[in-house]
């Protein structure tokens, strides 16, 4: 999977509730970093994502996607589903490597 299907995949498990497909494209490793906390590990992660998330009804709209061989850039914002409206916009910042995500730097506003 080339590194832009990688990302793209991320966002579908995300919006999706994929959580086995979203743990199969993390890093045992995986760390997230983000302002209001940090996750160190893909299983701390998956279970924030699928246990504790504020809001799982919501869906990622990429505005723009920059590649740079193993880093990707990705710009967007996260719909409300029921309601339509933005709760926020975002950039993220993703490491990749061995077909894996290992690292992402998430800001928002």
């Amino acid at each position: 999977m080339d590194t832009v299907a990688l990302v793209e995949r991320y966002y579908d498990a995300l919006d999706g509730h994929e959580y086995d497909a979203l743990e199969e494209i993390l890093a045992p490793d995986f760390v997230q970093q983000r302002s209001d906390r940090r996750f160190e590990s893909r299983e701390a992660f998956v279970r924030f994502m699928r246990d504790d998330r504020p809001n799982p009804d919501t869906r990622h709209e990429l505005e723009d996607v920059i590649d740079d061989g193993d880093r990707v850039a990705v710009r967007g914002r996260v719909v409300d589903e029921g309601e339509e409206r933005t709760l926020f916009e975002f950039a993220d910042f993703f490491d990749l490597g061995d077909g894996n995500i290992e690292r992402l730097e998430t800001y928002s506003r």
